[in-house]
């Protein structure tokens, strides 16, 4: 949905009487079929900006604006019946939307008997599932689900006590978010924290649950009608059913946390386990599925090792094909250089550490004359090495380039190919990223992409592995690490260099994963030498090309 635009919003945001200011003119573009889509927009927009017209809770058959809406036709066309269409593509987000809308005994968005399903990159799957399956709760939302619901049931009733019933819930759910909001401010540092909540008191949660089930009850009935806007509005309820009961401590299959989006107190629910969730829903054995990607594997001798992280995080139970060894040429066509030098990281020592390592990848970008890409695992980091970079824009050969906020990222590429500089990224340029040939002749990565220990589902994890960091924290760090030393190599002329300015991975520092890395990754030439990485360069004549 996010990424459409909706012209029911955009006529409500837009204001004839300031017609200039930019959220008018924003909405005046959408109304008038300018934009359609997000990526419409030239140069992209900031999240914050493009969420007041996106498609948010749509109105499906009652819109008026349906007939011209992207949104609505696409919905149409994937819900097909068999014999209307042959292939279906959608993005995994989608897909797992449907398989949920499914469990819950609700109409499907996708045509309901598929005869094969298959997932490309499904090493994102596990994290796909669970951003799908984590309900995300603001005041306004849960308001927005209460109007709603007393709407569709005074519809057909003509209760006026369930306008009581409303007013109560919002005044319970006013005095849970006020105690949330004073959490965040207490313990949050940065708007993306995620926080614990603390216990909420002086609410009468169990009454607010048993409301909120009558009122499902209630909608419960009118599902039979097969309306998607009765559908949608039924979910939603017992989403924050769930959430309440979680609070109440009454649920304990749920990861709980706040944060502060959009600068909006947010408090989110995540299922502890998705596993069973896939396992009933996906690999039952119905419909045949195939999973596929260039890096579900890691090392270990037989199949069922190398594939063991992935396999028991999704609850698949199958047959593996055997690991499909790279068509490009990694021992004469690149090398990976380690850094040994640049300090360890600590978060009390962090400037030091990024001190070090902005003078190591000035040295290793000059050496390729730009043409590379450097990939960070925190925006903080990104954030400093660019200002660095733009204080002393003069000193350097060539130019920096660093990725926008939005949903397309070609005018930046375009940029810094154009260029031959650069470029500073971080999340979606870890993987689906292709810039073939000489505009690319490096890619450093400025730290181990290992995840956040403190964050709710890795804490969760940790809790039932018997040993956390070697079977969670590394296999995850080698999953994300090879999607993104796959930016380099694209083809079979490409030449280049891997560089890695995170010295725990250097063999003086005698870490336990450094093996695991070197077979996991399928770089022949590994070196800590840079005299050994400037022979290299020069051998291949990986120069820059006018």
């Amino acid at each position: 949905m996010g990424q459409y635009a909706c012209r029911n919003r955009a006529a409500e945001l837009f204001n004839p009487d300031d017609p200039g200011s930019p959220f008018s003119t924003l909405a005046q573009r959408v109304l008038n079929f300018e934009i359609d889509e997000r990526a419409d927009i030239k140069g992209g927009i900031r999240d914050a900006e493009w969420s007041n017209v996106s498609v948010n809770d749509c109105k499906f058959e009652r819109c008026h604006h349906k007939n011209g809406c992207l949104f609505y036709d696409m919905r149409a066309k994937i819900n097909a019946r068999v014999n209307e269409i042959d292939f279906i593509i959608v993005n995994q987000d989608l897909l797992i939307r449907d398989l949920m809308k499914k469990k819950e005994g609700t109409r499907g968005l996708i045509t309901e008997r598929p005869a094969l399903i298959v997932i490309d990159e499904a090493h994102n799957l596990e994290a796909k599932v669970r951003d799908a399956r984590t309900l995300e709760f603001t005041f306004r939302g849960i308001c927005r689900i209460l109007d709603d619901a007393v709407q569709l049931l005074m519809k057909k009733s003509g209760d006026k006590s369930l306008l009581s019933q409303s007013k109560f819930l919002k005044k319970c759910v006013e005095r849970i978010f006020k105690q949330i909001g004073t959490d965040l401010f207490r313990a949050a540092k940065q708007d993306s924290d995620r926080i614990k909540v603390s216990e909420i008191k002086e609410t009468p949660l169990t009454r607010v649950s048993h409301v909120l089930k009558d009122l499902s009850l209630s909608l419960s009935v009118l599902t039979s009608r097969n309306e998607r806007e009765i559908d949608d509005v039924y979910e939603a309820m017992n989403g924050l059913i769930s959430l309440i009961d979680v609070l109440a401590g009454a649920e304990d299959n749920y990861l709980i946390w706040a944060s502060k989006p959009l600068q909006e107190a947010t408090v989110s629910i995540c299922p502890k386990d998705i596993s069973q969730f896939l396992k009933h829903t996906l690999f039952h054995g119905k419909t045949s599925v195939i999973l596929t990607s260039a890096t579900m594997c890691q090392g270990g001798e037989t199949l069922e090792e190398q594939y063991s992280y992935l396999t028991q995080s999704l609850g698949y139970r199958g047959d593996y094909m055997d690991r499909k060894p790279s068509p490009f040429d990694y021992t004469n066509h690149a090398m990976m250089y380690i850094s040994n030098h640049v300090p360890h990281y600590h978060h009390d020592r962090r400037e030091i550490y990024l001190e070090s390592a902005y003078k190591e990848m000035v040295k290793l970008c000059n050496l390729t004359q730009g043409r590379t890409l450097v990939l960070f695992s925190a925006k903080e980091d990104m954030k400093y090495i660019h200002k660095k970079l733009m204080s002393s824009a003069n000193t350097h050969a060539w130019a920096v380039h660093v990725q926008k906020e939005g949903s397309s990222q070609d005018g930046v590429i375009a940029e810094f190919r154009a260029s031959k500089g650069v470029l500073l990224s971080t999340g979606v340029f870890w993987e689906g990223v292709n810039i073939e040939g000489s505009d690319l002749s490096q890619v450093i990565i400025f730290r181990l992409p290992f995840p956040v220990p403190s964050d709710p589902i890795y804490e969760y994890k940790s809790l039932v592995a018997e040993n956390p960091f070697m079977d969670v924290f590394v296999p995850d760090m080698l999953l994300r690490l090879r999607q993104g030393s796959g930016r380099l190599i694209r083809s079979e002329t490409d030449l280049g260099v891997l560089s890695i300015l995170d010295s725990r991975l250097s063999g003086a520092a005698k870490k336990n994963y450094r093996e695991q890395v070197l077979e996991t990754l399928p770089f022949k030439n590994v070196t800590e030498d840079f005299s050994v990485l400037e022979r290299f360069v020069q051998q291949k004549s990986i120069k820059r090309r006018v």
